[in-house]
């Protein structure tokens, strides 16, 4: 894949989303109001935190009866206790729980803090936002809705926010994917200086989604932007293959 420039476009515009909102409709009223108007071959990357609102993945905290496990956890460490209860349940496994941290496995695979249950940014009402039930698929609808709204052939990538091992700071990274392959493998592919790479995988899906998110901020309130230019390989791809094999895991 040869260099390229690549031109990244916040879309400004958009109203708090809602559950049942449709996000290609908003998406679609958004660039006709303010820009930019999309193009053939663009990535769209949108925020998970609308994705879940407008599936209505949350959980009001009243709702919310915590376990004495949880309580005496979140008693512990001064955390919200019917979060714990929540990320208790969202877990398919614990990591690591200390120092009010949990580390967890969520039903889709994804290792992250909270089981990536959020409570910021979720508007008035006191409700936990759930990572999306089925990411991928997430972004397939919005692909087409996308299509079908504006005509428009893109990839779209379902983004949140992880911490990473051995890393200080927070990044974003792909939880779904469409419309383009997510991992460029190098494996066999001579270097500059002529040696085979034996192992080197990029996943240019992470990168999509980070290069997104400087355009976007964390605070402006803006959740979708539009990246230009990548020229990288295509297809149906899916945010599942960035798992990586629990039998490669060397820390599991």
């Amino acid at each position: 894949m040869a260099s390229q420039p690549l031109t990244i476009l916040p879309v400004t515009g958009l109203p708090e989303v809602r559950p049942g909102d449709d996000l290609a409709a908003l998406l679609a009223t958004a660039v006709a109001a303010h820009g930019p108007a999309l193009a053939d071959g663009d990535v769209v990357v949108v925020a998970q935190k609308v994705v879940s609102k407008a599936e209505d993945a949350r959980v009001p905290l009243a709702s919310v009866e915590p376990s004495p496990f949880a309580r005496a956890w979140a008693a512990r460490w001064e955390r919200e206790p019917r979060q714990v209860e929540i990320v208790l349940r969202e877990a398919r496994r614990i990591v690591r729980m200390e120092r009010g941290l949990i580390i967890a496995e969520t039903r889709h695979g994804f290792v992250c803090a909270n089981a990536g249950v959020d409570l910021s940014n979720t508007g008035p009402e006191p409700v936990a936002i759930l990572l999306p039930e089925d990411p991928d698929r997430s972004a397939r609808r919005l692909r087409q809705g996308i299509a079908d709204r504006l005509g428009r052939d893109v990839a779209v990538i379902v983004a949140d926010t992880f911490g990473r091992p051995w890393r200080s700071g927070l990044v974003q990274v792909a939880l779904g994917v469409a419309g383009l392959t997510p991992i460029i493998d190098f494996k066999g592919v001579p270097d500059a200086d002529g040696r085979v790479m034996k192992s080197t995988e990029v996943c240019v899906a992470d990168q999509l989604a980070c290069a997104a998110e400087l355009a976007c901020g964390k605070t402006e309130g803006v959740p979708i932007a539009i990246v230009r230019g990548y020229a990288g390989p295509r297809g149906e791809g899916s945010g599942r293959e960035l798992l990586r094999d629990p039998e490669l895991d060397l820390f599991r």
